[in-house]
């Protein structure tokens, strides 16, 4: 015979009901990048904040693919287009990412990096174009800058590489936090026929409604993470186990120190005489063109290390790291009104 307390309490014996929900209660254990779901003051049930951006993201590839006859991912493999391959993965799970990949190489990226890239991409299964920035000097259509860096000859190569392969959508890895040009952006932004953007004509994003719109020969840049913050995007590769390459957790490495950055010595950024070289615990906060991407020292060896040290940082990894961004004050903007990411 079944003891009292373990029959079925009959309705109206005054028991009190169960105990709300707390967040911990609602999420499955171990479920790695599992929606999880939080219990507002009010007792409704809603995303938290992570898989919020995740959901909008994931709309904004799917709808731009629902739209689009021929969307093109730009993949540097810098922690933001990782993460929007693997946003981009997830959006049309189980079948494969149907677009396929940019690189605009400029000859000075990190050869770290770029094993990176090709490792990803072959484990991705995706097709992968590059436009190189080499090609472009040695046949006379770009020169060398006088400052030495390629980042700003970007610029020709990718609006060629667009026209070639007719590409009318191209998603980038653009957030609002980064710089002050790109906090004007909308998430689909109009590039008229000479790829240039002009921040007057930007289109409204109500209830996010995105008007793809354009004409033969315009195309239209996508930023699915346009409403994430570098904070944002390091908790998600944190949750989600992303890989990164190894230069963004911190390392021995050889550097010297010019205008507050911290550079690396090779064939493209030589110290001057009066520059000392020293090797020092750094780490990379973004991975670009190496004759302008500085590091920054950091004892940062994990990515929950990561994590809190960007939390405790007032600026920016563009403003802190990026030489190109220094040329002036509006430089960002008008290489973005001349085609530029």
């Amino acid at each position: 015979m079944s003891t009292t307390a373990e029959r079925a309490e009959p309705v109206g014996t005054g028991r009190k009901p169960p105990s709300p929900k707390t967040p911990a209660d609602l999420e499955e254990p171990g479920a790695a990048g599992s929606a999880r779901t939080v219990v507002t003051d009010d007792g409704r049930l809603t995303l938290d904040h992570l898989d919020t951006l995740e959901s909008e993201s994931i709309h904004i590839f799917r709808e731009v693919v629902a739209e689009f006859e021929r969307p093109v991912l730009l993949f540097s493999g810098g922690k933001d287009s990782v993460v929007m391959l693997h946003l981009a993965a997830k959006a049309f799970w189980p079948g494969p990412v149907p677009f396929p990949l940019l690189h605009v190489d400029t000859g000075h990226n990190f050869p770290e990096v770029l094993a990176y890239r090709d490792r990803v991409v072959a484990e991705k299964g995706v097709r992968l174009e590059v436009a190189v920035v080499q090609d472009y000097i040695d046949d006379g259509r770009l020169s060398e800058r006088t400052d030495g860096t390629r980042n700003p000859l970007q610029t020709q190569p990718l609006l060629d590489a667009i026209a070639d392969h007719r590409f009318d959508s191209v998603f980038g890895g653009g957030r609002r936090d980064e710089e002050k040009a790109r906090a004007k952006e909308r998430i689909f932004s109009l590039r008229d026929e000479f790829g240039a953007w002009d921040p007057r004509n930007q289109r409204p994003e109500l209830w996010n409604l995105y008007n793809g719109r354009h004409r033969p020969g315009e195309h239209v840049r996508v930023f699915p993470l346009s409403n994430w913050t570098e904070l944002d995007v390091w908790r998600y590769i944190a949750r989600e186990e992303i890989d990164l390459p190894a230069l963004y957790y911190a390392h021995q490495r050889e550097v010297f120190e010019r205008d507050g950055m911290l550079l690396s010595p090779g064939p493209v950024s030589a110290p001057r005489e009066s520059e000392t070289v020293s090797t020092r615990l750094v780490r990379y906060r973004t991975v670009g063109d190496m004759s302008c991407t500085g590091a920054v020292e950091s004892d940062a060896v994990t990515v929950q290390d990561v994590v809190i040290e960007v939390a405790a940082t007032r600026l920016t990894e563009r403003g802190a790291t990026r030489a190109d961004d220094r040329i002036s004050e509006a430089a960002m903007e008008d290489r973005k009104k001349e085609g530029y990411f």
